[in-house]
């Protein structure tokens, strides 16, 4: 099957590559020379306009964004409407906002356009070991790229579905990132509880290792823990500084409005927060308040 890739960052050129080797065509663009010349090198094409990313597809076209979400997503769109035609697809695999994927399907469907919403993991693993893809959006335009998922996915018959109408897809990546913040939280902490009695686990990263076989803490997350921790032991030249791309954000707002309670995915987001904080004035102010009350001493800096 033919596709246009719109974004060749990282993810975006492993999802073109994998294509690529699992036999479709695959024509790539983005504003970057060096990005296009990296997939070059490999035989997928590349062309430097949406314009003649559009020219170089027979209609029906199927194009797939790796943009990230918010403007760049609707400025690409803008920029695409007046070059599709009916009956062309444009899938938006990055972290959209559902409610966002289900105003540009509402848009695009006016126009005959058909507009998939799919929700994409994997992270740079994708291209050795697949991608997991929710899939949102109408039936027929999923159906016809059902060959594009099935290549990107571990495997044609598990790891992609098409999980509802317009916005499930990016809605169900949403709540996965959320749940994805809350492990990755509660291995954060158990591992630093293990890090304070060395004394009785001297090897962290050895119990690391022991705990992916067979334990029911083992997982995917837990196997790349145990490797980040068999390499660099002490985290030695990693700051204490924890970004958030949206998700977490989301789910938990999406969890406040529907009366749902989510206590360890909202923590997990709120350590992360707390985590970029240098010098907190909450807690300095905490230790004057327990000074004020108290008269427990002050650790001065």
């Amino acid at each position: 099957m033919q596709l246009g890739m719109i974004g060749l960052g990282r993810m975006g050129a492993n999802m073109a590559r994998r294509l690529r080797r699992g036999g479709h065509a695959v024509v790539g663009f983005d504003p970057t020379p060096p990005a296009r010349a990296a997939l070059e090198d490999e035989t997928v094409a590349t062309v430097d306009s949406l314009q003649a990313l559009v020219g170089a597809l027979q209609p029906p076209r199927a194009l797939w964004m790796m943009v990230p979400a918010g403007a760049p997503v609707d400025d690409t769109i803008a920029a695409l409407r007046p070059l599709l035609a009916p009956g062309d697809v444009l899938v938006d695999g990055g972290n959209s906002w559902y409610r966002d994927s289900q105003r540009r399907h509402t848009a695009l469907a006016e126009a005959g356009i058909a507009y998939l919403d799919v929700g994409t993991s994997g992270g740079v693993w994708g291209l050795a070991e697949g991608y997991s893809l929710m899939v949102g959006g109408d039936a027929e335009p999923a159906a016809r790229l059902a060959p594009v998922f099935a290549t990107l996915a571990p495997a044609a018959d598990r790891g992609w579905a098409h999980v509802g109408p317009s916005g499930a897809g990016h809605f169900a990546k949403m709540v996965h990132n959320g749940i994805e913040y809350g492990m990755m939280q509660a291995y954060a902490e158990g591992f630093a509880i293990l890090e304070r009695r060395s004394d009785l686990v001297p090897d962290i990263a050895g119990l690391a290792e022991l705990w992916r076989h067979g334990s029911v803490v083992r997982s995917w997350l837990l196997d790349l823990t145990a490797e980040a921790l068999r390499d660099n032991p002490g985290l030695e030249g990693i700051a204490a500084w924890v970004p958030d791309s949206g998700e977490g954000r989301w789910t938990v707002a999406e969890a406040i409005e529907l009366d749902v309670p989510a206590p360890v995915i909202t923590q997990a987001l709120l350590e992360r927060l707390r985590s970029r904080q240098d010098n907190a004035y909450a807690d300095r102010l905490l230790a004057a308040m327990r000074a004020a009350f108290g008269g427990h001493g002050i650790k001065r800096t």
